[in-house]
């Protein structure tokens, strides 16, 4: 989740049209392909953040955030508020 992902690429590798990957995968997961990606980096970096000494700015960057105010912006829901929390206490 560190590189760039192309739904598309997802898509072709399935051997399906991006239309109908994206209608099957939502329905089997409840998610949008969008969403699943930006929830899972998300998830990958809370880990990074919790289990290491790393600054935040590193993890933003490394999973392709462009700025901290960004990175930020995307735990600003209350589940992502906790492992920040945790990390800060640290």
């Amino acid at each position: 989740m560190q590189s760039n992902i192309e739904i598309d690429d997802i898509a072709r590798s399935a051997m399906s049209s991006k239309y109908h990957f994206q209608r099957i995968f939502h329905v089997l997961t409840g998610f949008t392909v969008t969403e699943y990606m930006r929830n899972r980096r998300l998830t990958l970096a809370a880990a990074d953040l919790a289990g290491s000494d790393s600054k935040v700015i590193d993890i933003a960057l490394k999973y392709g955030y462009e700025s901290p105010e960004a990175f930020a912006t995307a735990f600003s829901t209350d589940a992502w508020r906790n492992t920040l929390a945790a990390k800060k206490k640290r």
